[in-house]
């Protein structure tokens, strides 16, 4: 599906647990985030902390989609 959108012109950003699955699938813009049940957070972290790092982590997906990319590239 990833592809497909950004075939349609828009940039997509593929924010995974699992890199190699990404580059498989054909994603451009890859964002490593955490871990398989909790993507964009740490329930061992507190509260603040996670906000912090899902922050950091849609700062970064952010980035990724103002960068021009012409190949796979991992953030």
């Amino acid at each position: 599906m990833v592809k497909e959108i950004e075939r349609m012109g828009f940039p997509v950003v593929h924010m995974c647990t699992v890199v190699p699955i990404s580059i498989t699938v054909g994603a451009n813009r890859i964002i490593p985030t955490v871990a398989i049940p909790y993507p964009l957070g740490n329930p061992a972290m507190t509260m603040v902390d996670e906000k912090e790092l899902r922050r950091k982590l849609v700062k970064k997906a952010l980035k990724a989609l103002e960068t021009p990319v012409t190949e796979q590239t991992v953030f």
